[in-house]
């Protein structure tokens, strides 16, 4: 009975543990301006975004509430978004690598902590990640949460009407607000920009990120905006967050980019890795392929 209690005591211990890891991890975003809609700490809650909210709020446009109907890329750039905030929330990590070295992007995903997010794209992707055994390495969950597979026992794993929930959590939060408009042979539901402020500071944020604020060591950039700048680019809405910039500043920024876009993501994965930031390393490499 004593030895049952004391190992219930220290399971309870580790959930608290990994609760407390989390929380850290969102007010560490907030004080570091990692794009979480907040510069303030006293900032309301509600208006924290994920990063397919951000990736989305960059990509829509203003007036219209809809994104480029030529953005083909966006897709599979939110899902890249799922993968990386399940693993910054510490729900899933990659396969540790063992005595032999492999590849980012050959190592399975595992789950680490079914308990819900919170939010219901991430808490859907979840389950499917927790029922698929054996695991499958990011670039296929990228795939299969996107429904670009040609596996028909895959298809089951889309998530579905990803840009619509998003924009309607935005909605929630006042950021956006809901539209009808005709497009002749039919109408679409749209969600034009309600709150300014708060897009804006994103965009101040992105660009702080790599003009004021700029580091040139990837590991002393906070984790939310490296993987929001990184993930903006492969959703290609990352120009619009540099649209304003004046042009030294534009080409200051984008040499930037770049810079992170370059990286070797396995090197760096080894210097301050571990299984949970590692899902991070491996969504970049995954779209810088």
């Amino acid at each position: 009975m004593a030895d049952s209690g004391i190992t219930r005591r220290r399971v309870q211990a580790a959930k608290l543990a990994e609760e407390d890891e989390e929380k850290k991890e969102y007010d560490a975003a907030d004080d570091t301006g990692d794009g979480s809609g907040s510069d303030d700490r006293g900032d309301d809650k509600a208006t924290r975004f994920t990063l397919m909210e951000q990736i989305l709020l960059l990509g829509l446009k203003d007036r219209e509430g809809y994104t480029s109907f030529w953005n083909d890329c966006i897709s599979s750039g939110l899902r890249g978004c799922v993968m990386i905030e399940l693993g910054l929330r510490n729900r899933i990590e990659l396969e540790k690598t063992g005595m032999r070295k492999r590849a980012l992007l050959s190592r399975k995903v595992l789950l680490k902590n079914d308990q819900p997010t919170g939010d219901v794209i991430l808490d859907e992707a979840l389950r499917h990640i927790k029922e698929t055994q054996p695991g499958e390495t990011v670039t296929n969950w990228v795939e299969y949460l996107s429904g670009e597979t040609w596996n028909p026992l895959k298809l089951r794993y889309q998530l579905r009407n990803v840009r619509e929930r998003l924009a309607k959590n935005l909605v929630e939060k006042g950021v956006l607000t809901t539209e009808k408009q005709n497009f002749l042979l039919f109408d679409m539901t749209t969600h034009p920009l309600h709150d300014g402020v708060l897009k804006t500071k994103l965009i101040k944020q992105v660009q702080e990120a790599v003009l004021q604020r700029w580091t040139n060591d990837v590991h002393r950039m906070d984790r939310r905006m490296l993987s929001l700048i990184v993930l903006a680019h492969a959703s290609d809405v990352l120009e619009n967050a540099f649209a304003p910039l004046n042009d030294q500043d534009y080409e200051v920024a984008m040499k930037r980019v770049r810079s992170i876009l370059e990286l070797d993501y396995e090197a760096e994965s080894e210097k301050k890795g571990n299984g949970c930031t590692d899902v991070m390393w491996a969504v970049f490499e995954a779209f810088s392929k």
